[in-house]
C-alpha cells in the first residue's frame, strides 16, 4: 500500500484499524487506558464536521469487540437513543462500553447534556450487566475522558 497516494480519510481509516488491532480482539491487549481509546476515537471522529456518537464495545477483559458509530447528528448535536444503545450492547454480547462522541466546535468540555446522557446510558446499560467504563469527547485533535474528570 503506497501511503503517499492515499487521501486523508483513507489514511486515517487505515491508522484506526492498526490501533484497533493493537488494543482489541482475541489474544490482543485490552483497551488499558483512556488515552488508548482516545487515540482511536480521535482518528475515527476527530475530522468530522458533524457530531457522531460511537461506542467501543468491550469483552470482560476490556478487549475491543467492536468500535461502532451508532448515531450521526448535525454540527452541534446528535440524538442518542438508550434503547438502541442497549440493543447494540446485547447484539455484541458486550461486558463493558466506552462511549465516544465528537464536538466539531473544537471544545472538549462536557456539556450538561453530555453529563445527563452519560448518567442515563450508565443506568440503562447496568440493567444488562454492561459496565460503562468511560465517555470520551473528541475535539481539536484531542480527547477528554469524563471518567478521568470523575463524571462516570
Amino acid at each position: 500500500m503506497d501511503i503517499t497516494r492515499m487521501d486523508e480519510e483513507t489514511l486515517l481509516e487505515a491508522a484506526a484499524r492498526v490501533l484497533e488491532a493493537r488494543c482489541g480482539k482475541e489474544g490482543r491487549e485490552a483497551v488499558g487506558s483512556p488515552s488508548e481509546a482516545g487515540r482511536i476515537a480521535c482518528l475515527r471522529l476527530g475530522s468530522l464536521e458533524h457530531e457522531v456518537f460511537a461506542v467501543f464495545w468491550l469483552d470482560a477483559q476490556n478487549r475491543l469487540i467492536e468500535f461502532e458509530q451508532l448515531f450521526r447528528g448535525t454540527l452541534t448535536q446528535t440524538s442518542v437513543y438508550p434503547r438502541e444503545v442497549a440493543k447494540s450492547a446485547l447484539r455484541h454480547n458486550a461486558a463493558a462500553a466506552v462511549l465516544a462522541h465528537n464536538h466539531p466546535s473544537g471544545c472538549a468540555e462536557p456539556s450538561s447534556a453530555d453529563r445527563y446522557l452519560t448518567e442515563t446510558l450508565k443506568k440503562a446499560l447496568a440493567l444488562f450487566d454492561v459496565r460503562l467504563v468511560d465517555h470520551l469527547i473528541v475535539a481539536g485533535g484531542k480527547s477528554a475522558s469524563m471518567a478521568e474528570q470523575g463524571l462516570v
